[in-house]
């Protein structure tokens, strides 16, 4: 059975067109990047999951804090130039006493916190926000 000339084009055509989508979807991604300011610290807030009790904390750049068995440092914390109060996000590593190593070591988002998060039986953490003072 013959489909004709223009089947045989089809698959041409096909590439033809993923060849120009391509640096369209590449620029789209760059533009949407947003500039971002580093802080000289952030608040973040830590949930006991037995007794139900948060705290909320701020750590400057380099600082750790303590809650239970976990020490947590603040590598840093960044957000959106021109607007502190948007969504934050921090670098943190979190050890546990008794355990070898990190973990947790990545940035949290605070608008998606389950994005990148703390596996841990018993605490939650999560970033609120970074403090620009």
């Amino acid at each position: 059975m013959r489909h004709g000339p223009r089947s045989d084009l089809a698959p041409l055509l096909a590439l033809r067109m993923f060849k120009y989508l391509i640096p369209l979807v590449f620029s789209a991604s760059i533009a949407a990047a947003q500039e971002v300011e580093n802080a000289p610290g952030g608040v973040l807030r830590a949930l006991d999951k037995t007794s139900g009790q948060t705290t909320d904390f701020e750590l400057r750049a380099g600082e750790s804090a303590s809650i239970g068995n976990l020490q947590i440092v603040l590598a840093e914390c960044r957000y959106p130039r021109g607007n502190p109060s948007g969504n934050a996000y921090a670098a943190l590593e979190i050890s546990e006493t008794g355990k070898r190593g990190v973990i947790f070591s990545g940035w949290m988002i605070a608008s998606s916190p389950a994005l990148s998060a703390l596996e841990h039986p018993r605490y939650d953490v999560w970033v609120m926000r970074c403090i620009t003072s």
